[in-house]
């Protein structure tokens, strides 16, 4: 099966491609902030180097054109994953200048989140439509 690769702020902005990074049948780092899965990644390589680190430590781009970068067009990382935390999970008010931003986004981009492989829910507040039945261990009906 193949998996995606978006993770919940590229989900929250549009950030990721239909037939791109949101191709496949599972989503499993769809419900991790950009932070958290630099975290995981990180914590991947403390024995040994697993994912090389020139992945873990260039900027983040979607590769869209030369020398892009995804702060060209998007708040940085740090600031983003508070507002989707607090947006998204915490269903708080927008009140920053980035949660206003966020939120007319997520508006405009809902349609893209309507097309995602099932997403492994791991945070109060997970995107999709929250499939009730198993996907896994042979569950009988």
């Amino acid at each position: 099966m193949l998996l995606t690769t978006g993770n919940k702020s590229e989900y929250a902005t549009g950030y990721s491609t239909l037939y791109g990074d949101m191709c496949g049948g599972l989503a499993p780092i769809a419900d991790l902030l950009k932070s958290q899965v630099y975290a995981l990644a990180e914590h991947y390589n403390v024995q040994h180097e697993v994912i090389p680190s020139e992945i873990i430590t260039r900027p983040p781009s979607a590769e869209l054109r030369p020398n892009q970068k995804d702060q060209d067009s998007l708040p940085p990382y740090d600031e983003l994953d508070k507002s989707v935390r607090n947006l998204v999970e915490l269903e708080k008010p927008a009140r920053t200048q980035t949660e206003k931003w966020l939120l007319n986004t997520l508006v405009k981009t809902e349609f893209k989140r309507w097309q995602a492989p099932p997403i492994l829910k791991v945070s109060g507040h997970a995107f999709g439509r929250g499939r009730r039945m198993p996907l896994a261990h042979k569950a009988k009906y």
